[in-house]
């Protein structure tokens, strides 16, 4: 009788042993899951009271600028500007320009330099004829040199000692536009 139980204590013996090593693994796995969701879980909260008390993540300035071009834009409408067109100055344009700008901010640097910005623009619009203003390809060529201006006006600013940031001017668009 002894070597009958033997052999059925054998059978079962290997038989445990898998089940064992399987109950094992699926511990350690669902420990490691509960560990990972626990860090997720730990991260998001920390991140929503960041977001809650107003901490700003930081950006790289790729980033910064599309934060800057998703928000609403703000419109800066200028005085209308009236012009003798050259070369023999018998023509003359009446400009209506608005300039957009990225945030408040960005209105208020604007707003600063103003005066430059406008000089600016009547000097560009006077070296212009009246049949290159006629064309499309013309006006878009000026707000594309409006647009260079006002971002070398922003940029002899930061050499002034000013913070670096994102263009301030976004885009030149005309609200009048009269060629006489």
């Amino acid at each position: 009788m002894a070597t009958a139980n033997k052999p059925a204590e054998t059978a079962t013996a290997p038989a445990e042993k898998p089940k064992s090593k399987r109950l094992l693994m699926i511990g350690v796995a669902l420990v490691l899951l509960a560990v990972a969701l626990a860090g997720g879980w730990l991260y998001l909260q920390k991140r929503n009271a960041d977001i809650m008390l107003g901490v700003e993540e930081e950006h790289s300035e790729e980033e910064e600028e599309v934060v800057v071009e998703s928000a609403a834009p703000i419109y800066l409408p200028l005085d209308t500007m009236v012009v003798n067109l050259s070369p023999d100055g018998d023509r003359v344009a009446q400009i209506g320009i608005t300039l957009e700008v990225s945030d408040a901010h960005s209105l208020e640097k604007v707003k600063s330099y103003l005066p430059a910005l406008r000089s600016d623009i009547l000097l560009l619009l006077s070296q212009r004829t009246a049949e290159e203003l006629l064309t499309n390809e013309g006006k878009e060529k000026l707000k594309a040199d409006i647009l260079a201006s006002a971002a070398a006006q922003m940029k002899a600013a930061r050499k002034k000692g000013e913070k670096r940031g994102p263009q301030p001017v976004r885009k030149v668009h005309f609200s009048s536009f009269i060629v006489q």
